[in-house]
């Protein structure tokens, strides 16, 4: 039996497609670890058709590391380190813009595995971009000036108290995550604790100031470090199909999901793989 896969690269950077493995069935040793290697080189991959029920994506995940259960997020019934993001007219999306996930805490997911369940007609892709590609593409002089430097990430950034208050239950969720997760800081450059590359890890969904430099210079500098992550020549895009899987490391990326389909449903499924402490 073959178990070569085939991971094709979709650009220079970041992203690539395996297009010969089913995710439904348990993985043997080496299809993981092609896997694996394939995800550490290409950052973010992408398969298509692939029929998988929570517990499916559940077992997957944990091949990867101990699992991430969100705050605030729903999750699937019986299965909570799935999340459900569910996104329609009485719930609009809230992660139309750059980040990177749950950097509010120590140690933030390492990868992070999104199936599709329910598309728009059109519209909803997902962009990925690679904080390694943006740090090489940075100038001696600034590489030198954020080397050391830390950032804050915090929770309240992106998750604002306003949109939890539909209900008791729901803002007391909230108050209770905010309790549990105050501010964290992290080094704005991150080396891959496996490949030992560096990227830029400082993202617009939870960095609010870099500890370092006055509010003034860290408003400049973040201005410029997120404007700068987002060029096009560092991205991936992927237009959603029914069942597809994207798999991403979540430690040098960042990811922004379109929010052009709203007000129609998306629907899709998380699993968050548990990290290290950055350095």
């Amino acid at each position: 039996m073959n178990e070569r896969l085939n991971i094709n690269a979709l650009g220079p950077y970041i992203g690539a497609q395996v297009t010969n493995l089913d995710l439904a069935r348990p993985l043997s040793d080496a299809q993981f670890e092609q896997l694996y290697h394939g995800l550490l080189r290409h950052q973010v991959l992408f398969l298509r058709d692939q029929v998988l029920a929570p517990e499916q994506q559940r077992a997957l995940a944990i091949r990867f590391g101990d699992l991430h259960i969100h705050p605030v997020y729903p999750h699937a019934e019986g299965v909570e380190e799935i999340i459900v993001l569910d996104t329609h007219q009485d719930n609009p999306p809230d992660n139309d813009n750059w980040h990177t996930d749950v950097t509010f805490i120590e140690t933030p997911p390492a990868i992070a595995i999104l199936a599709s369940k329910v598309l728009p007609e059109f519209g909803g892709d997902t962009l990925w971009t690679s904080g390694i590609a943006a740090y090489e593409a940075l100038s001696a002089p600034i590489k030198s000036l954020l080397d050391g430097l830390h950032a804050e990430h915090d929770f309240k950034k992106s998750f604002l108290e306003f949109k939890y208050r539909k209900s008791e239950e729901e803002h007391q969720r909230w108050q209770q995550a905010v309790e549990k997760h105050p501010p964290v800081q992290h080094p704005v450059i991150r080396t891959h604790p496996v490949s030992g590359k560096k990227a830029l890890f400082v993202n617009e969904g939870f960095t609010t100031r870099i500890v370092d430099l006055s509010e003034k210079e860290s408003e400049a500098l973040l201005g410029f470090l997120f404007a700068h992550v987002t060029r096009p020549e560092f991205q991936v895009r992927w237009r959603w199909q029914p069942n597809d899987v994207a798999i991403w490391d979540n430690r040098v990326t960042q990811h922004y999901a379109n929010a052009d389909y709203y007000p129609a449903r998306r629907v899709m499924h998380r699993a968050t793989v548990l990290g290290d402490k950055p350095f």
